[in-house]
């Protein structure tokens, strides 16, 4: 296979750039299909693969080279089969499946960005429905549940290594959905006692994931809106993939109030795709409009405008490093 980088200073490739939604609405309509489920056990042939997802099977030829060109499968001998990396990460079920993110996409944040332009005139959100629509939605809340998990599930390793949690006895996610970081921290630190903090109707999946993960009497749930009531103390107060869900005044807002319900001698930890005070990092600017199209004020920001926060609310002391490929941990301490 052969990636092409488009020229932007070429006819053809400013052509192929701008058609290059193409390419990733292939991908989610595979993982929609649930294509690499299907060929998880083998490969199978294009009659077979017909039958599997119960196809019309115009288009579907087309369909699998495209799969193929991309490398997201491999053609062997009329046959096809998962390339390495899609039998890693996108065959449902497997713990290391990130396609709950990719659905979601599909779902949401794909139609969504076909509103760009109206949401650049309007300053507006343009996913539809709102959040309470998805919380009245028990499909759909599993839904954003996957996504959730996918991104933990990827950055909850590169946390594990990068910061040392054994001097510490406590562990509160805010906004921790059903509890997947804080699980797997626990699960690596049994020093730890976790807690979550989440809107109530998250509960239900949270007391589902705690006991497949055998968790059930080491992580606490605390149901509630994190701006409307009072964070539970903990030595380590984690803050990730929030803040970029709000405007810069509630930012600061839920900053300082996280920041007060660290212990003293603790610290809390946010991570998010953040900018630099001078941006250009495709991916997160592409998350950071990904707010502006489904949310009412939010946005990726830059370390700085953490810090000053961080800063107001007591903290003398942060440090940041890279988290995974494109996040950022910034570490603020409390004395």
């Amino acid at each position: 296979m052969t990636t092409i980088s488009p020229d932007v200073n070429t006819a053809a490739g400013l052509l192929r750039l701008g058609n290059m939604f193409c390419d990733a609405k292939a991908l989610l309509t595979a993982v929609d299909l649930d294509l690499f489920g299907a060929l998880a056990d083998g490969p199978a042939t294009e009659a077979e693969l017909k039958d599997r997802l119960n196809l019309n099977g115009r288009g579907l030829s087309d369909f699998l080279h495209l799969l193929v060109a991309l490398g997201l499968i491999v053609r062997q001998n009329g046959t096809f089969a998962n390339s390495p990396g899609a039998n890693a990460y996108l065959v449902r079920g497997k713990q290391s499946y990130i396609g709950g993110f990719l659905l979601r996409s599909n779902h949401n944040l794909y139609p969504a960005w076909g509103r760009l332009s109206e949401a650049l005139r309007s300053g507006e959100p343009q996913a539809a429905g709102d959040f309470q629509q998805v919380l009245r939605n028990p499909a759909i809340l599993r839904q954003f549940i996957g996504m959730m998990d996918a991104l933990t599930q990827q950055l909850a390793p590169e946390l594990i290594k990068d910061f040392d949690f054994s001097a510490y006895g406590s562990v509160l996610d805010v906004g921790g959905c059903r509890g997947n970081m804080v699980g797997r921290l626990v699960t690596a630190y049994p020093n730890l006692r976790g807690h979550v903090l989440d809107l109530p109707e998250l509960e239900p999946f949270f007391d589902e994931h705690m006991a497949t993960m055998g968790l059930a009497e080491s992580v606490d749930f605390h149901p509630g809106s994190f701006f409307e009531r009072t964070l539970p103390a903990a030595d380590i107060v984690l803050l990730g993939h929030v803040l970029h869900d709000w405007d810069a005044r509630e930012r600061e807002q839920l900053v300082r109030k996280a920041f007060e319900a660290v212990n003293p001698g603790g610290a809390l930890l946010v991570y998010d795709r953040m900018l630099d005070d001078d941006p250009d990092h495709v991916e997160n600017l592409v998350i950071s409009l990904d707010m502006l199209l489904v949310t009412e004020g939010g946005a990726e920001y830059p370390v700085s405008e953490l810090v000053s926060f961080a800063t107001a609310a007591g903290c003398a002391n942060t440090t940041q490093q890279s988290l995974g490929d494109y996040d950022t941990l910034v570490v603020c301490r409390r004395p």
